[in-house]
């Protein structure tokens, strides 16, 4: 049985770097539980987080039951029947837009909310057109000539917004961020001085090993030096669970090479199934062991056991043959797999196992027919 294995250890070390930043700098920093919401680690990571972000009524009622601290919310539209119960979980509500505000800006007032508005600062920085929210027509953020437009037609919204918010990156690092904060604050600045907080958004690469984080204190103490009577927040995914977690994975047979030298091995998980970014970033994950490539005396083209043709996770060179049930392991598989994982075909998902510091572990979730049954 294929299984995710998340490792405390890991968590730790990258929960102490981000917590250093929060502390050095006074910034808040929140769990996006788009990348990672495993609850067992929930407890570790309160210990060192101020609290979550979500996308939806239901990741915000999680982030509120499981986590704690602060939780805040924000996605493109809200719907109307959900509203009231979205305001019973969160502290902080993100509108994309003057009209989503003008909907829903008085009823957050009213629960004792924070409302902040999600602006588009134009600043395209990230790598992927589809990562990209300031891409020409996104639907992401309202731009400085949408913004003025809404103010034209009627001001009177502007005044539940407490803060501003803006998410440009993608695993990305300090330069990256420096584009982007000049561009929101060249377009937005004039507002900054009636707003309470300012969320910086994700996709910062903190936790990685080539990460300017000294770099990164000094740009946020600069921004509050020039605006102190702002809170700062950052809502990284990724750098909380980075390479903190395998995908363990068995190999269930190897067909003879084909005509490029390469031969298939067909495993027991699946891209498709069990790490959707593969195919949608795409990318090729990391396998412990292992080269990148057809650049070895070995070469094979790792596939899943769907009927998916395009189920393909990548070539890999080893320095040995392999064999069939031999194990394989998937680096850095903690973030946006549990999450985003499915059933198609009515592939098993795999097991959920915690890994402590001890180097024990615990067995959180094994799902079963009845996992893939209910859905349908």
């Amino acid at each position: 049985m294929p299984r995710y294995v998340v490792d405390e250890s890991a968590l730790r070390r990258n929960l102490e770097i981000l917590e250093n930043v929060a502390r050095r700098t006074r910034a808040r920093i929140l769990l996006a539980q788009k990348a990672f919401s495993c609850t067992a680690a929930y407890p570790l990571c309160a210990k060192h987080l101020a609290g979550t972000t979500a996308s939806s009524l239901f990741e915000a009622r999680h982030g509120h039951d499981n986590f704690g601290g602060e939780t805040h919310v924000f996605a493109p539209a809200y719907d109307p029947d959900e509203i009231d119960e979205i305001l019973s979980f969160v502290d902080h509500i993100v509108f994309n837009s003057p009209r989503q505000v003008a909907l829903f800006g008085e009823q957050a007032r009213k629960r004792g909310v924070s409302a902040g508005l999600r602006v588009n600062p134009e600043v395209s920085v990230a790598t992927t057109p589809a990562y990209d929210p300031c891409r020409p027509s996104s639907r992401l953020g309202t731009t400085r000539a949408a913004f003025d437009v809404a103010m034209a037609r009627d001001d009177a919204w502007l005044s539940l917004v407490e803060g501003l918010h803006f998410h440009c990156l993608c695993e990305q690092g300090l330069d990256e961020l420096r584009k982007v904060l000049a561009g929101f604050e060249k377009r937005f600045g004039d507002l900054l001085q009636q707003m309470k907080w300012v969320n910086f958004g994700g996709g910062h690469h903190i936790t990685k090993a080539d990460y300017d984080v000294d770099g990164l204190v000094a740009l946020i103490a600069d921004f509050r030096a020039r605006h102190p009577h702002l809170a700062v927040y950052l809502e990284p995914g990724e750098a909380i669970a980075l390479n903190a977690g395998t995908l363990e994975a068995r190999i269930l047979e190897i067909q003879p090479a084909g005509g490029d030298g390469i031969a298939n091995a067909i495993l027991d998980v699946s891209a498709a199934c069990h790490m959707p970014d593969v195919l949608e970033m795409p990318y090729t994950p990391p396998v412990a062991g292992a080269s990148k490539g057809p650049c070895g005396p070995y070469a094979y083209r790792f596939g899943g056991p769907t009927c998916l043709a395009g189920d393909e996770i990548g070539v890999y060179s080893f320095a040995r043959p392999l064999s069939e049930s031999d194990p394989v392991v998937f680096e850095d598989m903690a973030i946006y797999t549990m999450v985003k994982n499915n059933t198609f075909n009515g592939i098993a998902l795999p097991d959920i196992v915690l890994r402590h510091e001890d180097g024990s572990e615990t067995l959180v979730r094994r799902f079963s027919y009845d996992d893939f049954a209910s859905r349908l």
